[in-house]
Formats: structure tokens, sequence, C-alpha cells
């Protein structure tokens, strides 16, 4: 350490004497205190919010600024907007962000980093002093006064003097084209993408119904969420020729990601950003970067799996707990309406107590959209909020946790509302139109003591409504029409919050219209779609905790053996990761099938008692940890088919790797998936082969997506990983070392003719 500390400042001292030499001594006094201070390991972003601040002996003058001021106008307006912070391409060149990352470095950085890079149409094509007089416009906007001397490009490092650009000023020949040819094609390139843009055509009620056969319009790409695209340019019989179209990162999130795509344009979110691109080339069209207050969660632990579209809009979720809506043809902000407020959390992703993670649905011109969460509960749990969809304003809210007085009111063990946790709505919802209703479920409670530890006043039940069940809520009032409970009192982490499938079936021979969902245990169920009324439950075999399931009502009786006991550990099938979670199934309507991607895992469960302020804050009082099967083979990644109108298993396919994406299935009769092992492969529907793999960077830890544009299909699936079920899956399968990041959407075709073979 000692070494390491006298080497830097001896050469803190070297810097300083040359800067000492130079005319800049106002401007450079901080950058060098910032340099010495960083040699001790003090932070330096305070010191860089001073050097804006405090710059008051910078050497530009205010003649300079001017002249800065009409080649920013002539050269960067069109991108970073007239007032340096309003563009639509560029980064903000003023404000907070600027200063954090350039307040520490120094004033010939900045100079090479614009020559070197600025304009995008002609990098280094302006003269050095117009660079020079630039930079004193930029510092002028960030809080440096104007002094007496001009700052010059020779004192920045132009014209090849030392601690200049690293850049070569001259080209070799003539063969660079001109400013005005660079221009040109600049332009040129820009109002190609303008016109992909001006190409989307609104989306109406009809088209959100029916969507054209190329677009995906919504989280699973029809209402009635199946997950299933009819193109079929890719097929078995050609999928071994799927190859690379072209990938772009992403900012860097949790992944879980599901793109939109109309008219060719793919929507995607990811992190704070909101990005529109060529569907054919991955070009950038616009984007949309959020600001976020300070302190916020780490966007990385925000879930953003999916956006809305309709009209000329863009809905999106934002990791702040706000829907947005933006201009689908330019990104700009149409409105803005905050959902949750802020709240003093405990849950270790966040220091808010709720968080926006399902896709919005548009249903009759409201967007529709659940909120997750709810560990503490100082407004009573969880809900699911309509916005007008032209103004964003709220227009009624459902809570998911039933009130005094309400159906089920009564169902919570005799505790308050304020004790009464969890119903978490983790996913987008479904729509009957000629139903008019919406479907979505919801998750467990969050402190299980509450249902299980007696409480002064009795409830009726202790079952904890609307946990665990599929709501149908009429989307013009928020209303609830009827509910059914998949599972009463769970406390073993065990959800039912997951998509809705809206599908047609013979039952007593009659077609039979329901909607079919399914928990962690993988245990569908299924629920006519007008009333709630049970009709039948189809169970994979993954999970001892349930042992019979009444054949009339669907109620599901738990094994005496695995009741809760107080500091009593049982081995318990799956576990709270569940035999299945948010990666979606898929459904073919044309042969029933089902697909669906599990997990064999299971654990040792703990429950432990907390006091009565424990169970009033919203403790969590459950420990888990994570087991293999009994008589494991170490294989946990499975897919299962099956025909849900004969019940019967159709194929199964058994991996090491756990499964880490949702399903897709397409008309080619072909199923996409990828596992922890970053593999992404595609399956023969009917017989479960695996026909083409791709191995990538990351986890695909999302909701792969296929679209078409101009006759050609594509595949498109998200990487990074990151995610809570990354986690749990490392922790039985160690090998598959994984880290997050590098988030990437990968796009996949057929080769084209005469596009060069690939080894």
């Amino acid at each position: 350490m000692t070494k390491t500390i006298t080497h830097s400042m001896r050469e803190t001292a070297r810097l300083l004497r040359i800067v000492v030499r130079r005319r800049l001594v106002g401007l450079w006094r901080l950058t060098v205190s910032a340099l010495i201070l960083g040699s001790l390991g003090i932070c330096a972003q305070a010191q860089a919010q001073k050097f804006f601040e405090e710059g008051s002996g910078a050497s530009f003058t205010a003649s300079q600024v001017k002249r800065g001021k009409a080649a920013y106008a002539n050269n960067c307006s069109s991108c970073h907007g007239a007032n340096l912070d309003d563009g639509e391409f560029g980064s903000a060149l003023k404000g907070a962000p600027f200063q954090k990352k350039w307040g520490a470095q120094s004033p010939t950085a900045l100079f090479s980093y614009m020559f070197q890079k600025m304009p995008p149409s002609g990098p280094g094509t302006l003269d050095e002093q117009t660079y020079a007089d630039l930079e004193a416009y930029l510092l002028q906007n960030n809080g440096l006064e104007p002094g007496t001397t001009e700052l010059t490009a020779a004192e920045l490092g132009g014209s090849g003097a030392q601690g200049g650009p690293a850049v070569q000023v001259g080209f070799q020949g003539d063969i660079r084209p001109s400013a005005a040819n660079r221009d040109a094609i600049y332009k040129a390139v820009m109002a190609r993408r303008a016109a992909e843009l001006e190409k989307i055509t609104p989306v109406t009620d009809d088209m959100l119904q029916h969507p054209p056969d190329g677009d995906w319009l919504t989280w699973r790409r029809t209402y009635n969420s199946l997950g299933y695209s009819p193109l079929d340019q890719i097929r078995r019989s050609n999928v071994h020729d799927l190859r690379l179209a072209w990938s772009r990162a992403l900012p860097v999130g949790t992944d879980e990601i599901t793109p939109l795509v109309q008219d060719g344009v793919v929507f995607i979110e990811s992190a704070n950003a909101i990005q529109a691109l060529d569907g054919v080339t991955g070009d950038l069209l616009w984007q949309d970067v959020r600001p976020l207050p300070e302190p916020l969660l780490n966007v990385r632990d925000s879930v953003m799996r999916g956006l809305a579209i309709y009209q000329d809009k863009l809905y999106a979720p934002t990791a702040d707990g706000h829907v947005i809506a933006l201009d689908v043809k330019t990104g700009k902000l149409v409105w803005d309406h905050q959902v949750i407020v802020p709240q003093t959390g405990v849950y270790a992703h966040s220091n808010h107590d709720f968080r926006l993670d399902g896709a919005p649905i548009i249903a009759r011109g409201k967007v529709i959209v659940g909120v997750s969460l709810g560990i503490t509960n100082p407004s009573g749990g969880c809900f699911i909020v309509g916005l007008d969809a032209r103004t964003g304003n709220e227009v009624w809210r459902f809570h998911t946790i039933a009130r005094p007085g309400q159906p089920g009111g009564d169902s919570w063990n005799g505790a308050p509302v304020d004790q009464r946790f969890g119903a978490s709505v983790w996913t987008s919802g479904s729509y009957d139109p000629k139903l008019n209703l919406v479907y979505f479920g919801t998750g467990n409670t969050y402190d299980v003591a509450t249902l299980l530890q007696p409480h002064p006043q009795k409830g009726t039940s202790n079952d904890g409504l609307y946990t665990e069940s599929t709501v149908a809520l009429d989307p013009d009032t928020g209303k609830l029409v009827w509910y059914y409970q998949h599972m009463n009192r769970d406390v073993w982490d065990l959800d039912w919050a997951f998509e809705q499938l809206l599908i047609t079936l013979p039952i007593n021979g009659e077609p039979t219209e329901l909607v079919v969902t399914g928990g962690k245990m993988a245990v569908f169920d299924a629920v006519d779609r007008a009333d709630g009324k049970y009709e039948f439950s189809k169970d994979v075999g993954l999970q001892n905790l349930v042992s019979v399931i009444d054949p009339k009502t669907g109620k599901k009786i738990i094994s005496p053996a695995f009741e809760p006991k107080a500091n009593k550990t049982e081995f318990i099938c799956p576990d709270a990761n569940g035999a299945r979670n948010w990666p979606a199934t898929s459904y073919d309507p044309d042969t029933h099938f089902l697909y669906v991607p599990l997990a064999e895992s299971c654990m040792d469960y703990t429950w432990v008692p907390g006091d009565a302020a424990q169970t009033a804050a919203g403790g969590l009082d459950i420990r888990v940890t994570l087991r293999l099967r009994p008589d494991s083979d170490g294989k946990m990644g499975r897919i299962e088919a099956i025909n849900l109108e004969t019940k019967k298993v159709v194929w199964i396919d058994r991996q090491r790797a756990p499964i880490a994406s949702a399903m897709l299935a397409t008309a080619g009769r072909l199923v996409f998936c990828g596992a922890q092992n970053r593999q992404f492969t595609a399956y023969d529907a009917e017989t479960g082969k695996a026909l083409w793999q791709v191995g990538l960077n990351a986890t695909p830890s999302s909701y792969p997506i296929t679209y078409g544009v101009d006759g050609k299909q594509f595949v498109a699936v998200v990487s990074g990983g990151g995610g809570p079920l990354d986690a749990g899956g490392a922790s039985l399968a160690p090998e598959f070392d994984n880290p997050a990041g590098g988030t990437t959407l990968w796009i996949f075709k057929l080769p084209d003719a005469g596009d060069p073979a690939q080894p």
C-alpha cells in the first residue's frame, strides 16, 4: 500500500508541474485537487461537482462562448437539443449527469472526446479552435464564469501537442468523403429511420383483438395470453439454418424482458431506458432514458416485463413506480402518472414497498396494470389500477386484499386490513372482449403469521382472499365480477400469479370457454371464463404438498404431514421458486398442447413465529433451503407438453440446466426456450426433439417472441440473467457460472438468397 500511494503522489506531482506551466491555472486547480484526493482513496464525486460550481478562474472568454453557441446550434443541437438537455438522440450536456461524468476529468479529455466522436456525421471535421469554442460553451453552461483569456486548441492538446487527442488528425490520401458529403450521408440515414417510424399505423381495438400475423402487440402477443404465433416460415424442416440477423446491447437491468413489435419496429424497455429499433437492422430509431430520483432502487433490481401499445402511444411502467405514455413515432413523453407513492420499505431489493413488474394491458381505452410486493402495508396491500389511455388519469382501483364488507373481507383470520400482506400482481392480465372481463392472477401472503397465529378478533376463515386467486374485473369500472381462489391460506410462498390462458375446450361434449392457469406447484386449474365455476385440474406431479384436489370445487387438501408447525423443518416439493414460476407457458390452439417450463427441486421449509409487533410490521417469518428432489439424477430442467383436451402428457424433455425463459410456440410446429446454461433451443413441438441450438452471452431469462417484416420471420430473445431464479438454479447447479450483466437483444432469421454460408 505504501508503494502504491508513493507512486501515485509522484505521478500527481508530475502532473502538477505540467499544469502550472499552462495558463489555465484556475480551471485546472480543482482537477489536480481531485487527482490528489483520488490517490488518497477519497470519493471524487463531490469534487467533480465543485469543479463546475467553483471554477471561477476558468480561462475562456464571453466572445468565445458566443462562437461556441453558434457552432453548437449548427453542429450539435439536432441531437442534444437547443437547451443542451432536450435532444432526441444525444445525452444531456449540462446538469448533474454531465457534471458527474466530466467534472473530475481534465479539459483535455473533454476536447479529445469531442474531436474523436463529434459530430456523428463527421468526427474531427470541425477546425480545432471550434472544438475549443464548443468546450467553452459547455463549461459556461455548467456554471463556470468567463475570464479574460481564451481557451485555445493548442492548450487542449490540438495540433499534435503532447497530451492531445490520441488520434491522427489527418488521413492518408484523399479517400475520405468531404464534410458536406458526410453530412448528407448522415441526414439520409436519419431520414430513412424517420420514414420507418412514419410507417407505423395506429393500433386499434380490433388490432389488439386480432393482431397482424407479423406483429407482437401485447405481452403474450394476444389478449388470450397464449404465447403463440401463426408465423410458419421458420419450421421443423429449416430451423437448423437459423442464424444471427443482428444483436444489440441494452442498458443493463434485470432481465425477464418482452419486446413488442409493430410494423417492423421493435419496442423494448430495459432498466430505465425505452428504445425503438429497426426490426431488420437493429438501428436505434429513438430512445427515452428516464432520470431517476436519488436515492432510488438499483434499476438492475427493478423487473420491467413488458410494454403496451395502443393508438399512437407506447405505455410503460417505470422503475420509480410511474406509468408513462410515449409518442410511438418520436418517443416524446405524452403523460406521466405516478401509481406508487414511495414508502419506507424493508424489501432487500428496493426502498419502495411496491413495484410495477407486469406489462400493462389495454382494454376499452384503459391502461390496466397491477402492483406487486406490498410487504409493508400502510395503504392496505397490493392493487390493480385502470388509467385513462388518453390522459393517464386514474379511473379506478381494485384492492387485491379483500376489505371488510367485501366478499372475502373476513377471510384474514381476524387480522385488520393493515396486517394483511401480499396478493401481488406479478404479470400482465388477459382480456375477453366478448365478456368484457379482464383476468389477473395474484400471489401469496408475505407474513404467514397473519394466517397461522391467533388474533383477538375471529374471522370466518383464514383463507386470505384474494391471495392465490384469479380475479375477473370489469375494465370500465374495476368492479370485481367473480373470483376463484386456487389455493387458500398459502403459507409456503407458492404463488398463482402467472399467465391466464383463455382457451376453449370441450367439457361434457360442449365447447366451453375457460381460464386456465397454474401456480408454482405446477397444478393447472381450469375454470369457466364467464363465472369462475371450477371445471378440472391437471397436476404435473412435481409436488407433495397437496394430497387431494376436490373434483367438484378444486379445493386443495394439504397433506396433514406438512401442516406448518412452529420451528419444525419439513421437506416440501417444490421449493419456493416453484416447479414453475414467471417463465410463461405457451399453448397451441390447433393441437391443444400446453408447453410448460418446469424445475425439479424441493426445499427444507421452516416457519419461525414472531411476536405481535413483528406480525403487524409484516416481518418475513419463513426459512427456506433449496434441495434436489429425492433420488434425483441431477437433471433439474424440464419441459412438458400436455394435451389439455385429453389431459395426457405428450412428451417430456429433461436436462441438467434449469429452464430460464418462457416458452414460445409457433405454427411452424416449433417451441423455443432458453436455459441457464446460456443455450437457446428450438424443439419439435410434436416430439420434443431438439432441432437447433445456439449459445448466448448470458442466461436468456426473458420472454422470447417472433415477428415478421416484409415477408421475413425473425425470432427474438433477450439474455442477461441476474434474477432470483438464476441465483436459485446456480445454488443447485454451480457449474453454470453465469454472472449477471451484458443485457443483450438477439435476433435470428433464416438466410437470405446470396448470404454467405456459415461454418
